[in-house]
């Protein structure tokens, strides 16, 4: 039975991919076993991983949910200068979303349930 999930995307700078990910999840990590990796508990036993290395091709998206997509646009474009953020949605799925990629080419992306 799986418990826990633990999600790692790399870096090639760890010290601005610090910055990068303390920006884009508004916090902290809560986690700093050694030099080059860090760790953030997005949601109970669900970790983020950002460790120093070579980045992974083609990988992703990983998509966090928000309450406000738009609210996340606006921040990440002033906050981290993103340029290319499209929100997207379809007649028949009850939600938008976004993907975009972090200075490294990790895909990463927003959804926003929509209460209908």
């Amino acid at each position: 039975m799986i418990s826990e999930l633990t999600i790692q995307i790399r870096v090639s700078d760890f010290e601005e991919g610090l910055h990068w990910y303390t920006t884009l999840l508004q916090r902290t990590p809560d986690f700093i076993p050694h030099n080059g990796f860090a760790e953030w508990e997005v949601l109970p036993g669900c970790w983020l991983q950002v460790a120093e290395g070579i980045p992974s091709e083609g990988s992703g998206p990983i998509r966090f949910g928000v309450t406000s997509i738009e609210e996340e646009r606006s921040r990440l474009m002033s906050e981290l200068h993103m340029v290319h953020f499209e929100i997207c949605s379809r007649e028949e799925v009850p939600a938008k979303w976004a993907t975009f990629a972090d200075p490294w080419g990790n895909r990463l992306g927003f959804f926003e349930n929509i209460n209908e």
